[in-house]
């Protein structure tokens, strides 16, 4: 996939970000090579033992360290973090809603959620009966607890962040478009508040 064209949107997912960052979901650290100079620490959390062992030997441009941890209980305190980053992630936690306040309560006030999910399809239709009959049938169970049809962006407003950038777009680009084909790639601020903030696109 990142041969054709997530490495690229994984790239876009971080440009600019500087300071303390913590990766959700960091996998086998396909990102770590992405960051900017600018970062001068990213604390990768990822659950499962096989991928952690695999991101500690992924290439790195910055600083990186690998620990274990759950989306649902962050290892962090209240604000350390400048920015906060979900690549491929908010699909498959068990809940967006507890995942997001605590990347909330891990980050200043002000700091970033950058994100890079596939989602729910933009329009009713055709494409999100598809997705309703994956998720309630066999793709979980096969993808690893993946959803093809959360509206990850309203997730991400509820938990009191303002999305201040959001792009939509299919992947692949070309060729058939399967359920999990529909993705948002984006910047979110938080709030002073943890309350609910309109989605705004740029």
């Amino acid at each position: 996939m990142d041969e054709h064209g997530v490495a690229e949107h994984r790239r876009a997912a971080v440009a600019g970000l500087s300071g303390r960052v913590i990766e959700v979901g960091a996998g086998n650290g396909r990102m770590f090579a992405h960051y900017p100079a600018t970062v001068t620490e990213v604390v990768a959390v990822e659950p499962e033992r096989h991928l952690r062992a695999a991101a500690v030997d992924a290439a790195t441009s910055v600083p990186v360290t690998v620990v274990e941890g759950l989306a649902e209980a962050l290892p962090g305190g209240d604000g350390e973090f400048d920015a906060a980053v979900t690549a491929l992630v908010l699909c498959s936690v068990p809940s967006q809603d507890a995942a997001l306040a605590e990347i909330r309560r891990v980050l200043r006030p002000g700091g970033e959620l950058r994100f890079f999910e596939h989602v729910m399809a933009p329009s009713p239709g055709a494409m999100r009966r598809v997705q309703r009959i994956v998720d309630a049938t066999l793709w979980p169970p096969l993808m690893g607890g993946c959803h093809t049809g959360r509206d990850t962006a309203a997730a991400i407003a509820r938990a009191g962040f303002t999305i201040e950038a959001i792009s939509r777009f299919t992947f692949p680009a070309t060729g058939p478009v399967g359920p999990a084909g529909p993705h948002i790639l984006g910047r979110a601020v938080r709030s002073a508040l943890p309350e609910a903030h309109p989605v705004r696109t740029a």
